[in-house]
């Protein structure tokens, strides 16, 4: 069991769940102050997306990026921010050219989805493993893109968090590894109940955690009603934790949730279960990242 763990608040996502929840942050000063009230209430990092302010609908702008980053770093309370960079790969085929992308297809090349983390240099971003029969979509990453967008996240210098939302994507995770391709220890991410890939139950948390490498640093989460018992499960397991928004709109059935009541209801899962949650600074320390104040190396080099 892991007894001093690391909890990501995901903040806010790209999903359509702005009408589904009131307290979805759309706008970069809401999702900047949902950050700051997540840290506040215990978490450790702070996984965001960022949105059009006028349709709450997706956004790749980094500018949005900036403003968040930059409400967030001038506020006298610390977290760890974890950029994604994920965005940018839904594929609907078009009803009358499958060749062509339908309504809701959203691409971006590895250089287009690297931009705001070259560009503002967060602590955290993440890095999906694979593609994926997303829902009713595709999710797609090519091989050869995640090698080309590893090697940009590698040159700007931040560790990536590596999504995996199935088995086979641990599997090419490690050979990005094999390939050079990653730095330092490496850091997963199960990313668990998103239909149709890996299952959000414990035989399958644990079959990917066994397929890890010895050396990393790993988390799990659910989506929905199964983000609290994974949790439990993932911590019990070893590993590190999220919850938030992005993921789960409920504190309970029919009760919609804050991201800071998600943190707190995940915190006290924690404590019960004879853990701590790691404050910003240790997670620096313990994953090797960037100060964003110094940008020094907390226990290496810069």
């Amino acid at each position: 069991m892991n007894r001093n763990v690391i909890m990501t608040c995901a903040i806010t996502g790209a999903g359509d769940t702005a009408d589904k929840n009131p307290n979805v942050p759309v706008t970069p000063k809401q999702i900047a102050d949902d950050c700051i009230a997540a840290a506040k209430a215990g978490a450790s990092v702070a996984h965001i997306h960022v949105r059009d302010p006028e349709t709450g609908g997706i956004s790749h702008s980094t500018e949005h990026f900036r403003e968040v980053m930059e409400r967030v770093r001038e506020a006298d309370t610390d977290i760890v921010m974890n950029i994604t960079a994920g965005g940018g790969g839904d594929w609907i085929p078009d009803a009358t050219d499958p060749t062509r992308g339908g309504p809701g297809t959203d691409m971006q090349a590895p250089a287009e989805r690297h931009a705001p983390v070259g560009e503002l240099l967060p602590e955290l971003c993440t890095l999906d493993c694979g593609s994926l029969n997303f829902g009713d979509m595709v999710y797609i990453n090519t091989a050869d893109w995640l090698r080309e967008h590893a090697r940009l996240v590698q040159a700007a210098g931040v560790k990536p968090e590596l999504e995996c939302f199935d088995l086979g994507h641990v599997w090419f995770a490690r050979q990005l590894q094999k390939e050079g391709l990653l730095d330092g220890d490496p850091l997963f991410q199960l990313c668990l109940g998103i239909p149709w890939g890996a299952e959000a139950d414990t035989e399958t948390m644990l079959t990917m955690r066994n397929k890890l490498p010895e050396t990393a640093n790993w988390a799990a989460f659910g989506i929905g009603r199964h983000q609290m018992p994974m949790v439990a499960q993932a911590m019990l397991l070893g590993g590190h934790v999220r919850v938030g928004l992005e993921d789960n709109l409920y504190l309970s059935k029919g009760v919609p949730a804050t991201n800071a009541s998600l943190v707190e209801k995940a915190a006290g899962i924690i404590d019960n279960l004879g853990g701590r949650v790691m404050t910003p600074a240790e997670t620096r320390a313990h994953l090797k990242l960037r100060d964003p104040k110094t940008g020094q190396i907390v226990g290496g080099e810069a």
